[in-house]
This record gives structure tokens, C-alpha cells and sequence, in this order.
């Protein structure tokens, strides 16, 4: 891809994610998701294959019938009440359109069909945005517009969410598509706290975020997209495959490493909101997505295969990506000791 090209899409990224972020109108939030959705098509399609190009195109149509949602639901608040302040929400049709056009950008369940096949026909650095960069815009729209959402209809979608990407990822061998599964899963977690505690949601987002980059990374370093090749890849740089296992381990939620703390707090958080069926059910649920980390992680650490394979072992990588890893894998294992400092 032209370097002109990739700091245009790059640098609109940015752009649109900021403008959303930063604006009190909703035509300036709709704004800004469109750039974003436009910024992210030529990275999607750069590699020129058929499977990028309907990736593009799925994108592109889902992505724009959720903004168009989006808008239709600002100016019905508006036609209403006569305000365009986005924390002004208070009309309940205008709740229920904005809740379906946010799950739909989002890939909340039943809206999330479009995520894993547009997540397994790119790279793994634009999967990478995908699936952090590019739902924080719509996330904090969803924290702003909290009070006036519908607390039932949020633990609906985020409920069937961890379900389904629980039984959906158990199935795949694709290792795009399961980090897509695991996200629908994640985005369930945040989606259930969201009313009752809107900077927890935040908070759960950022740690996805924080042990999700490494674990995107490393599998770009040693170029594993399925998990047949998984099971070979630790010849390439043994160290950096053993601690994939700890990443994975720390997604899926296990006490000793960082993944644990939104789920603990989530969990305490519906207690406190007598919510003890719904924490249980959910609890539950994420064993489901544990099964799958741990099989990616038997698979990266732990099988050898039955012939031996004579192959190089790369001592010497990119430097700056190297360090970048690493303080990413330190953060997405070690944190949970700093919770004190979360709860303060």
C-alpha cells in the first residue's frame, strides 16, 4: 500500500475517532463515524484479494445502515424535544433506535454476523483496529447516552452476546475468527454494566484493549492464522510463544492475571444491584470462551508436532515492534496487582 495512502487512512482515523469523542452534537458524532468507516475501507481492501474486497463491502453496507440509524434516531429526539445535545437523549424511541444502531457498529448479538467474516478477510494489524480502535467511538457514545437506556434490553443483548460468542468460538480453527468471537463476548461484559456503571464499562474496555494488542501482535510476528500452523510456530521465537499462553490465559479471565479484574468487579457491581441470577448466568457463560482460549493455547504452547521441523529461529526481530510487545504483555499479565489503585 502507498506510505501517501496508509497516513491519509491513519491519520482519518484519528480524525473521526476524535471528533466523536470530543463532539456534544450528534451531526458531529455522526460525522466522525463516517470518516472513521471511510478511513478504515482501504486498509481493509489493501491487500487485493477477493475475501478483503467483501470484507470492504460488508463493512462498508453494516457500517452505514448502522450510521443511518444512528442519524434517524438523533433527529427523532430532536424532532421531539427539540434538542441536539447528545447527553439530551430522552425520547424512548429514539433510545431503543440509538441502542440497535450502537449494537450494530458495535457486533452485539443478534447485529454481529457482519464481525468475524470482515475480521477473517484482512490483515491482523487492521483486524487489530477493528477490534479495539474502532469501537471506542461508539462505546462512548453508549457511556454518554447511559442514563436514558433501557437496563433490561442491554442485559438481553449482553447476555445473548457472551453466550453466543462462548458456543461460537468453540468450533472455529481460524485464529481471526475466534479473536472476532472473543470480542462479541467481551463487548457482552461491557454492555451489562453499562447503566449501573458506566466507568466500569470504560474501564473493561481498556483492558480488552490492553491484553487484545499483544495477542494480536504476537500472532502477527509469527505469522499464525490457523491453528494447524499454531502447533509449529514455536520454532520461530520460543519465548514470545510461551507467553502467548499467559495472554491467552489472562482474555479469558483466570484469577492470578489481569483479565480477572473487570470480571471480578463486574460481577461484585451486579451483586451490589441484586442482579445474583444474571452474574451467575454470565459467569457461567465465560467458561465457554475459556474452553477455546485454553485449546489456543494448548495448541501454541504445548503440542509438538509428530515430525520434527527443521526451521531457523528468528533471534534478531524488529526492535521497535519487540519492545512494543513486550510492555504490552507485561500490562496484559501483570496489572491485576494495581486493582487498588482502580478501586481508589
Amino acid at each position: 500500500m502507498n506510505p501517501q495512502a496508509k497516513l491519509l487512512s491513519i491519520t482519518s482515523l484519528f480524525l473521526g475517532s476524535t471528533i466523536t469523542i470530543t463532539s456534544n452534537h450528534w451531526i458531529m458524532a455522526w460525522t466522525g463515524l463516517e470518516i472513521n468507516t471511510l478511513a478504515i475501507l482501504p486498509l481493509i481492501s489493501k491487500s487485493h484479494h477477493p475475501r478483503a474486497i467483501e470484507a470492504a463491502t460488508k463493512y462498508f453496507l453494516v457500517q452505514a445502515a448502522a450510521s443511518a440509524l444512528l442519524l434517524f434516531s438523533s433527529m427523532t429526539n430532536a424532532w421531539y424535544t427539540g434538542q441536539w445535545d447528545i447527553t439530551q437523549l430522552t425520547h424512548p424511541t429514539s433510545c431503543l433506535l440509538l441502542t440497535t444502531a450502537i449494537s450494530i457498529k458495535l457486533g452485539l448479538v443478534p447485529f454481529h454476523f457482519w464481525f468475524p467474516e470482515v475480521l477473517q478477510g484482512t490483515s491482523l494489524t487492521t483486524g487489530l483496529l477493528l477490534a479495539t480502535a474502532l469501537k471506542f467511538p461508539p462505546i462512548t457514545l453508549l457511556l454518554l447516552t447511559s442514563p436514558s437506556l433501557n437496563p433490561t434490553l442491554l442485559t438481553i443483548l449482553a447476555v445473548a452476546s457472551t453466550a453466543l460468542g462462548g458456543w461460537a468460538g468453540l468450533n472455529q480453527t481460524q485464529t481471526r475468527k475466534i479473536l472476532a468471537f472473543s470480542s462479541i463476548s467481551h463487548l457482552g461484559w461491557m454492555a451489562i454494566i453499562l447503566v449501573y456503571n458506566p466507568k466500569l464499562t470504560l474501564i473493561t474496555f481498556y483492558l480488552y484493549c490492553l491484553m487484545t494488542i499483544p495477542i494480536f501482535l504476537t500472532l502477527d510476528t509469527i505469522k499464525t492464522l490457523k491453528l494447524t500452523t499454531m502447533s509449529t510456530a514455536w520454532t520461530k521465537i520460543p519465548p514470545l510463544t510461551a507467553t502467548l499462553m499467559l495472554m491467552l490465559l489472562s482474555l479469558a479471565g483466570l484469577p492470578p492475571l489481569t483479565g480477572f479484574l473487570p470480571k471480578w468487579l463486574i460481577i461484585q457491581e451486579l451483586t451490589k444491584q441484586e442482579m445474583a441470577p444474571t452474574a451467575t448466568i454470565i459467569a457461567l457463560l465465560s467458561l465457554l470462551g475459556l474452553f477455546f482460549y485454553l485449546r489456543l493455547a494448548y495448541c501454541a504452547t504445548i503440542t509438538l508436532p509428530p515430525n520434527s521441523i527443521n526451521h531457523m529461529k528468528q533471534w534478531q526481530t524488529n526492535k521497535s515492534t519487540k519492545m512494543f510487545i513486550t510492555t504490552f504483555i507485561t500490562l496484559s499479565i501483570m496489572l491485576l496487582p494495581l486493582s487498588p489503585m482502580v478501586f481508589t
